[in-house]
């Protein structure tokens, strides 16, 4: 059995995406892998200090997310189907 191919595991979930203006606004405007445009969001969420003090599982959108996310506040559930909106294949 040979080991030299990689398995081809999460290659779609690896694919880098293009953000809308709305998104490029909180996380750049170059293309990312799902994964590091969840991390940069978080990076800006922690930045802002945005995560509701009472609920650190819910994120009060500032204007800048409130365009991407569209409304006021989110769980962190919620905030990834929403920003999939917001990402295109390249």
């Amino acid at each position: 059995m040979m080991q030299s191919e990689t398995p081809k595991k999460n290659s779609a979930f690896m694919k880098a995406l293009k953000p809308s203006p709305e998104l490029a606004a909180v996380i750049g405007d170059e293309a990312l892998p799902r994964t590091e445009v969840t991390k940069r969001i978080w990076d800006y969420i922690k930045a802002h200090n945005l995560q509701n003090p009472a609920n650190k599982r819910n994120i009060l959108c500032d204007d800048k997310l409130k365009a991407v996310m569209g409304k006021d506040e989110v769980t962190m559930f919620e905030m990834t189907g929403l920003v999939g909106k917001h990402l295109q294949a390249t």
